[in-house]
């Protein structure tokens, strides 16, 4: 039924004027609408929107992750603008953060100010 509908993303953030430095001038996302409760932003070609809520709980697992051609390339980028990769006990990561999955693919997590978790992926092969 929604299968040719297209997908909006949500994350959520305490601090919009905050957020907006990070999703835009950290991680290079472009502006389409901005109002006083959310920012939508274009994440190559999909919606994003950073919505206001009074209060956040940020979860424990990836809320929103990019697919990647070059997960080192884009890891040492963000690297060099400030982003810290998480590391996980248990997960054996390399000097980036980045994680080989049994199906090769490679995955590395970050947080934006909020705590949100975020993700890179390079899928395998």
């Amino acid at each position: 039924m929604l299968g040719g509908a297209d997908l909006i993303g949500f994350v959520a953030t305490t601090d919009l004027v905050r957020a907006r430095r990070f999703y835009v001038d950290t991680l290079g996302l472009r502006v389409i609408d901005e109002d006083p409760f959310a920012l939508a932003l274009d994440a190559n070609g999909t919606m994003l929107r950073v919505t206001a809520v009074p209060d956040l709980q940020p979860a424990d697992y990836t809320v929103c992750g990019w697919r990647v051609a070059d997960i080192a390339a884009a890891a040492k980028a963000l690297g060099s603008a400030g982003i810290e990769f998480r590391r996980y006990d248990g997960m054996d990561q390399d000097d980036l953060g980045v994680w080989t999955a049994p199906s090769g693919a490679k995955v590395a997590w970050f947080a934006d100010p909020d705590g949100n978790v975020l993700s890179l992926t390079e899928l395998a092969g």
